[in-house]
């Protein structure tokens, strides 16, 4: 039940609490209210409005009608209970009541001891119990905090002064302490850090130059078993160019023949020199269609490489020698004739058998031409050498390896023991071509690996001292990445690093105009079959 009821009283900026017990309570402005309020604000003199506690609830039992009350801004009513919180104002003027119960005391639980508060305490709570605002409870709890600081004495106040310090001193010299754990151990870090990275620049370096050992000792490796790397990969698809052509007249096609088969003529490469370029013939040694005079026949041989699909890569001059022949061309002038090819053929290494030689394309500025054989009659032992038009191999100083059959049989009989060497032109030396039958059914026919470097090039010549002499025209010359980067053309005997060799970029314009096609056309032209093979089913059946 309710023992009594805070009223917070507000007039203007002044603001006071008030605690009451009574049953009946008057507000108002004259002598006889027990809250009297004194302002000039409200004109009307007695009680504004009484309050009688009945049932344990504070009521409005009455007002006068001539002060504008309001009850929680609404307009007051006889009877109305007062509820905690409850605001009675007057309207247009800032005079308001709060109203707060007190509830009695438990009948069961007392105590036999005054309590002592303090009289600001008691004041400062019955005020801040009923304010909104929270200043009035700051004030509270410094007053608060004040009262119990004067009951504490002096000794326990330096005690606690002592205790405090002791443990800020403590917390300070832990804190101190590990501050300079803290700072050496990072120094140690720091210097440990700069050790390792030290070791780890050191590491680095010494890595680097192990790598440019190893790397220079896999160049000087490979350099040295570049050539006999090269000869066990690629040296069976290096064959022997051999052929022989015959002139014939350009109007009847006849044969030309030398008049009388019993004259002693001179050797047609050993001829006496008139004027540079032109040679002076014995008169018996002018050319006819008619008689049974010695046809006119030179046999020759050369170097060439497989690329692929039966094409042969060889120099122009050598499947037509006729064209660097000065007396032959001086032959067929004065005789009007022409030179046809009789008869050419290749030998591989391992095949006793040759293989039937058909001249597909020579080029008209360049001394490169492209042969083939029949696809059909290649075999898988027949290596296809890789062709390389770009390269980093293709620089001075770069090693180099030809292959190729240098002075014909004559080299390839300086292979064997000189007894059979003997033997073997005693029965083949008045015929070239069964020598060279003889060589390659004995399985003698090897073409010569030689090594050297890059001297000088140019976008048309690459010069080099790879050893090489008549009969290497048309070998291949393979750079460091093991593919070939040119075609030998040219010896010069007198100077050995100067041995010429055309780009491979030249011969390979040639072979795509001849219908070769490179391992990269051929993996496009399979994909783009497949795919054509898978389209069409699809077209029919849509159909």
């Amino acid at each position: 039940m309710t023992s009594g009821i805070i009223i917070h009283i507000s007039v203007g900026d002044e603001k006071r609490t008030e605690f009451f017990t009574e049953d009946v309570i008057r507000i108002g402005s004259d002598t006889k209210s027990e809250l009297q309020i004194r302002t000039a604000k409200v004109n009307e003199e007695g009680v504004w409005f009484e309050l009688a506690l009945k049932n344990g609830v504070y009521r409005i039992k009455t007002y006068s009608e001539r002060v504008p009350l309001e009850l929680n801004e609404k307009p007051i009513q006889k009877f109305a209970s007062i509820k905690d919180g409850d605001v009675i104002s007057i309207d247009g003027v800032d005079i308001s009541f709060s109203f707060f119960s007190l509830k009695s005391e438990s009948s069961l639980i007392v105590t036999n001891r005054d309590p002592h508060v303090a009289q600001f305490i008691e004041e400062a709570a019955l005020e801040a119990s009923v304010t909104e605002k929270r200043d009035d409870a700051k004030a509270f709890l410094r007053e608060f905090s004040r009262e119990l600081l004067r009951e504490i004495s002096f000794r326990s106040k330096v005690i606690g002064l002592a205790l405090v310090v002791t443990v800020l001193g403590g917390i300070f010299y832990l804190g101190y302490g590990f501050y300079q754990e803290t700072r050496q151990n990072r120094l140690q870090v720091e210097e440990q850090n700069k050790v390792i990275n030290d070791l780890k620049k050191e590491i680095i370096s010494t890595n680097d130059q192990i790598k440019g050992l190893d790397k220079s000792n896999k160049d000087i490796i490979k350099n040295i078993s570049l050539a006999p790397n090269l000869r066990v990969d690629y040296g069976n698809g290096i064959c022997l160019i051999v052929g022989v052509y015959d002139l014939v007249d350009r109007k009847s096609g006849r044969k030309l023949r030398y008049p009388d088969p019993d004259a002693v003529r001179k050797d047609p490469y050993e001829p006496a020199p008139m004027e540079e370029g032109m040679y002076e013939l014995p008169e018996q040694q002018g050319l006819t269609t008619v008689g049974n005079g010695s046809p006119v026949e030179y046999d020759f041989i050369g170097t060439g490489f497989h690329v692929g699909n039966g094409y042969i890569v060889t120099n122009r001059h050598v499947l037509q020698p006729w064209t660097e022949d000065d007396l032959v061309k001086q032959l067929m002038r004065e005789s009007n004739g022409r030179a046809r090819i009789k008869r050419l053929v290749i030998y591989f290494p391992g095949f006793p058998n040759p293989f039937p030689l058909s001249v597909r394309k020579a080029s008209s500025r360049e001394d490169v031409a492209i042969a083939s054989i029949d696809p059909n009659s290649v075999s898988s032992d027949i290596p296809v050498l890789p062709l390389s038009a770009k390269s980093d191999s293709v620089a001075i100083g770069k090693t180099v390896v030809t292959m190729g059959y240098p002075n014909g049989p004559d080299r390839l009989l300086a292979m064997v023991d000189d007894r059979e060497a003997k033997s073997i032109n005693r029965k083949y030396g008045n015929s070239r071509q069964a020598l060279i039958n003889f060589l390659a059914q004995s399985r003698k026919i090897v073409p010569l690996t030689t090594q050297g470097a890059i001297t000088d090039l140019d976008a048309r010549r690459i010069v080099h001292d790879a050893k090489t002499a008549e009969g290497g025209s048309g070998a291949p010359l393979f750079g460091q990445s093991g593919k070939v980067i040119g075609v030998n053309f040219g010896v010069f005997t007198e100077n050995d690093a100067s041995n010429m060799a055309l780009p491979i970029s030249f011969a390979i314009t040639l072979l795509e105009q001849s219908g070769w096609k490179s391992p990269k056309n051929k993996s496009n032209d399979a994909t783009q079959r497949t795919q054509t093979a898978k389209i069409a089913p699809e077209t029919a059946a849509k159909r």
